[in-house]
């Protein structure tokens, strides 16, 4: 399907979607994700999801702050916990020593956010989408947690003080997913949205068994009396990948979409430019998140401006060019 005609047809019937930046639940790269909040701020998107970290926190306003300055653009700050084990809360390491000298390295050349050289994984670049973990034909790479302690997350909520919170969870997790939804109660943090991203991780899980999970989490969830966002995760941290990584969202999307509970409905996971051409011109969510493909198309003009130890608002066309890049992904959910 023609992407620009789906975007005049959508126009016809006033659809002006939420769309959210996903920076990364472990990315803690400071200087990308305040040139991405940045740039993803003038080019539209509503909301930017970043790890729930003070240094991250403060990158990403920096960057929002910038984007207000230039065009008045000001979207919400979410930032992403969790209620227990989850792949988005995880990164690589391997000891580079153990490497054999004459290896072809394909753990580098898989790597999306250049995070691995001769000196291991740095730390700060790898958002753990463990595409490096079965690339080693020796098994050298593991994973490890990276993740908020949920004791620490009140005293966190009030230092951060984000718009909005996003609990990514699991079909069986309920008793924890009550303990975090009473710690962010029991924070007293004024929040705008509060949104719940789950998938069907689980092999065994049918997309009833979904819809029944996100039901209780409503349930629960009523009593903070705070608008709610369903994040339908389909292939996780994969958007980069291919063009069809999103078809696995769309499915769920319309597998269950009319038995979600009331809130928004956002597809996330594997999403990317051409998501929305799997979708039916009439069936079309309240919205999308973009992570790994909306980092993907600007992140060589990220590494140039590190490159040179500058931001990239620094270098006004390639500025531009990063800008019109995000609003091409953006274009068939926005109407301006």
């Amino acid at each position: 399907m023609n992407s620009e005609i789906n975007l005049v047809e959508k126009n016809k019937i006033g659809a002006d979607k939420w769309v959210k930046l996903i920076c990364g639940a472990s990315n803690e790269d400071i200087v990308s994700i305040e040139d991405l909040c940045a740039i993803y701020s003038v080019a539209g998107v509503d909301y930017i999801d970043v790890a729930a970290e003070q240094s991250i926190v403060l990158a990403a306003r920096a960057g929002i702050t910038w984007a207000k300055e230039v065009c008045g653009a000001s979207p919400g700050l979410m930032i992403s916990i969790s209620d227990g084990k989850d792949i988005h809360f995880r990164k690589a390491k391997f000891d580079p020593l153990k490497c054999p000298s004459n290896c072809s390295r394909p753990c580098e050349k898989i790597c999306p956010t250049s995070a691995i050289d001769f000196s291991g994984v740095r730390e700060k670049k790898c958002y753990g989408c463990g595409r490096c973990i079965n690339s080693c034909p020796l098994n050298l790479i593991s994973e490890y947690d990276y993740n908020l302690s949920n004791n620490d997350l009140p005293e966190t909520l009030k230092k951060i003080k984000p718009d909005a919170v996003e609990i990514h969870t699991e079909i069986n997790r309920i008793d924890s997913f009550i303990k975090v939804a009473n710690l962010i109660k029991n924070s007293d943090i004024k929040l705008k949205k509060i949104s719940v991203s789950c998938g069907l991780n689980q092999s065994q899980k049918k997309p009833i068994d979904l819809s029944k999970a996100l039901w209780e989490r409503y349930e629960i969830l009523l009593e903070h009396n705070v608008p709610l966002v369903w994040q339908l995760d389909g292939r996780p941290m994969s958007g980069d990948i291919g063009a069809t990584t999103g078809k696995d969202t769309v499915k769920l999307w319309k597998n269950i979409g009319s038995q979600l509970p009331p809130g928004l409905i956002q597809l996330a996971g594997g999403t990317n430019g051409k998501t929305h051409e799997f979708l039916e011109l009439n069936n079309f969510p309240d919205g999308i998140a973009f992570g790994s493909y909306a980092r993907k198309i600007i992140q060589p003009l990220i590494e140039y401006a590190n490159q040179n130890n500058k931001k990239l608002y620094e270098y006004p066309e390639k500025m531009a060019l990063a800008i019109k890049k995000a609003k091409n992904l953006l274009k068939p959910w926005k109407i301006s």
